[in-house]
């Protein structure tokens, strides 16, 4: 698979050749959409909690006597139907999203994306990408001058300046190989990827 080599000012220059294990092969949909979905599930907090019936707050009181009201018999205002009662089966704080992915899967469904972004080139290679300064604004415009306002950078050098400049960009992230992610990938309008960081995935997903 032949990819685009652009330069500082987002011209393609040249054509990169990339192996064709990683960035050639079928697109998956499902297996795609597994592992997205896996991503997204295995970052979730199981921080959420609800009461049951012995935790609400309540009164033990009887509401209403048992016989001769014409009314179904009650117990006590907690009860799961009753508005303001406890949750029959609730959610507990220490409830486990987790969804395994084997690397297997993972690796070819890493791969079938980066291919497919390649099909649709929205992915292109770089020499490599640097600021002089750390300054959001100096970075801001680099990618404006390259036409780019939504774009997924995978670099192998995560220099300080790079780092501190692209923070403060909503549509803008930086990463290294190995902190790819799926999401991300689907995500962003552009991907680009440095030289280096092109031999580090065909080490990772070869």
């Amino acid at each position: 698979m032949q990819l685009e080599l652009l330069n500082e000012q987002g011209q393609a220059t040249a054509k990169f050749d990339a192996p064709d294990t990683v960035f050639a092969r079928d697109y998956n949909e499902a297996l795609v959409h597994q592992i997205v979905v896996a991503f997204q599930a295995n970052a979730r907090l199981g921080t959420r909690a609800q009461l049951d019936r012995a935790m609400v707050k309540h009164s033990t009181k009887k509401p209403w006597r048992q016989k001769g009201t014409g009314r179904a018999r009650a117990g006590m205002t907690s009860s799961p139907l009753w508005r303001g009662g406890g949750r029959i089966f609730p959610n507990s704080p220490d409830e486990n999203f987790t969804q395994k992915v084997n690397k297997k899967m993972y690796r070819a469904g890493m791969s079938a994306i980066l291919s497919q972004l390649a099909r649709e080139g929205r992915l292109a290679v770089v020499e490599s990408l640097s600021v002089d300064s750390p300054k959001t604004k100096g970075l801001a415009q680099k990618f404006k001058s390259m036409g780019l306002d939504s774009v997924l950078v995978i670099t192998d050098q995560m220099a300080d300046n790079l780092i501190m400049a692209s923070r403060n960009l909503a549509n803008v992230l930086i990463v290294e190989p190995r902190y790819a992610d799926p999401l991300a990938l689907v995500h962003y309008k552009k991907v680009l990827v440095t030289k280096g960081a092109m031999e580090q995935l065909k080490e990772m997903l070869s």
